[in-house]
């Protein structure tokens, strides 16, 4: 059935007006000052501004890690997700353990076939880049319809690269126009600084934090970085953190460099002090990197303004408090890495950016739907409200606040990270292709409706401005 969305104000990473949205067959047919179709249901968007549907560029959904699993599979993960105004996901696929790189991306097809219920894609994540591994890399690419690799320099036990394998997965980057994505961190580094701590009797949640510190971060990014232009390849660096960080990818792009960075909610809003609170409560707060000094947040703000870090991931990687991250009681280094982030990414951003005059609501789409789509391979068919893109629409409320709390969310955990802080704005419905997912606040999708999105591998793009 067709559908008009009447009385909204669009919001695009360019443009604000007033306008009708007309929609069939899950597609933008029409976008005027007024429109007439008395065979199409009429949406009221009175008061409301309508945002493309969030791109989360970074979730790790029904994953293995640290000995346990994620507790947000592709059902609780998605639909968490359009509560938050989430239309489109990209999740990461493990290769590590994979007969094949294709068995592992059929292994991931068979996590989300019956569950999700917003459209996805996946990025390739690469351990180990031996000959077989690098002759199949080209074909499983293609033939999963995806257009991004993901490597480690972190995490030894699981997923840890070489310098080696990071270069060539720089020159496979460049050989089929993919993007390689990078977690920065000196992992051999922290293994030591880690192993220094415990023999010290530290094994506190802060020491998580304290042996991870933003030089092995800076460290980590200038290496990645330098790698990535000597193989001509493009870099996107995930989950910036610290100034460390940001000044490494500033100075990269400021001599022409093909380096783009991501930041997340959590970096921008928390900070190291939360690792310290008593009773092992420090725990819900470990992730990698970790939680930085407070005086870094402004830096990331700062970043994102000049677009000097261009997307807004969530990190999606949740772990329940009771039962999870309770496996670390007596060693910090046994608490499993992650939080729950999928459903509170975009309105955090929205009202500490936005509604605090950090940034404008133009930049916001920007930030938390535009660039994901054009880097990875979605726009203009997501990212944007435009004549021929898929009818991903979030009809939000800019006046509404409210308080965040595990009470309330979606996710399968028994806590939330943003615990208390309040919020201004929320999403009220939420459209995917054209079909409510949540319509007033209430869950109506259909599980299993959403679609992979197949990425094609193409040159890479350039630097964006």
């Amino acid at each position: 059935m067709k559908k008009i969305i009447t009385g909204g104000t669009i919001v695009t990473a360019t443009d604000t007006y007033k306008g009708d949205v007309l929609i069939e067959d899950g597609v933008i047919q029409q976008i005027a000052a007024s429109i007439q179709d008395a065979d199409a249901e009429i949406i009221d968007a009175t008061g409301k501004l309508l945002f493309p549907g969030g791109i989360d560029p970074h979730t790790h959904l029904d994953m293995p890690f640290n000995n346990t699993v994620t507790d947000d599979d592709w059902q609780s993960g998605t639909i968490a997700a359009a509560f938050g105004g989430t239309t489109t996901i990209i999740d990461f696929c493990i290769s590590a353990g994979s007969p094949t790189l294709m068995d592992a991306i059929d292994t991931w097809h068979g996590k989300a076939k019956d569950k999700a219920v917003i459209d996805y894609g996946f990025h390739l994540m690469i351990g180990d880049l031996n000959e077989q591994r690098l002759k199949e890399l080209p074909e499983a690419l293609e033939r999963g319809g995806i257009s991004s690799i993901k490597v480690f320099l972190a995490y030894a036990k699981e997923f840890q690269a070489t310098d080696r394998t990071l270069f060539q997965a720089f020159k496979v980057g460049k050989q089929l126009g993919a993007t390689v994505m990078v977690h920065c961190e000196n992992g051999s580094v922290i293994d030591e600084l880690v192993e220094e701590a415990k023999a010290n009797g530290q094994t506190e949640p802060i020491y998580h934090a304290l042996t991870r510190p933003p030089e092995v971060e800076g460290e980590a990014t200038k290496r990645a970085i330098e790698l990535a232009n000597l193989a001509g390849a493009q870099l996107y660096v995930v989950h910036v953190t610290c100034k460390e960080a940001v000044d490494e990818i500033i100075a990269a792009r400021n001599k022409g460099y093909n380096v783009l960075g991501e930041t997340c909610p959590p970096y921008l809003v928390l900070d190291q002090t939360a690792l310290e609170k008593p009773n092992f409560e420090g725990a819900k707060y470990v992730w990698s990197p970790p939680l930085r000094p407070v005086e870094h947040q402004e830096v990331l703000w700062n970043a994102l303004k000049a677009k000097q870090l261009q997307t807004i991931g969530s990190d999606q990687c949740s772990f329940s408090f009771n039962g999870k991250k309770t496996l670390g009681k007596d060693d910090f280094s046994k608490i499993p890495n992650g939080g729950p982030f999928i459903e509170d990414r975009f309105s955090v951003l929205y009202s500490e950016g936005v509604a605090k005059g950090r940034i404008t609501e133009n930049e916001f789409v920007d930030m938390i739907s535009t660039q994901s789509a054009k880097i990875f391979g979605l726009f203009p068919k997501k990212g944007t409200i435009a004549v021929g893109s898929d009818a991903d629409i979030v009809l939000f409320d800019p006046t509404v606040k409210r308080t965040i709390s595990a009470e309330t969310h979606h996710m399968n955990v028994d806590y939330n990270a943003f615990e208390g802080l309040e919020v201004t704005g929320e999403p009220m419905s939420v459209l995917v292709r054209g079909e409510y997912v949540i319509q007033d606040k209430k869950f109506v999708g259909e599980l299993g409706r959403g679609q992979y999105i197949r990425r094609e591998v193409k040159s890479s793009t350039k630097v964006t401005s």
